[in-house]
């Protein structure tokens, strides 16, 4: 795929995500999604692909937890 596809394919996932619909049109083909996990899944697939393809790192997401240690 180039990249103004993979880039119009993340565009029509996140506007799908947005309005809550878990079938999208990928091409001639129709995909139904089980849950928003899996949709949110896809995308971050795509982010990566799209990062690779532009020939950036793709973005890191670093979760702290804390607690008292009781």
């Amino acid at each position: 795929m180039t990249l103004e596809q993979l880039k119009a394919q993340y565009e029509a996932l996140r506007a799908a995500r947005f309005n809550g619909v878990l079938t999208v049109k990928a091409g001639d083909k129709w995909l139904t999604y089980k849950s928003d996990a899996e949709l949110q899944a896809a995308l971050q697939d795509l982010e990566r692909e799209i990062a690779n393809a532009e020939g950036r790192r793709p973005a890191r997401r670093i979760r702290v937890y804390a607690s008292k240690g009781l």
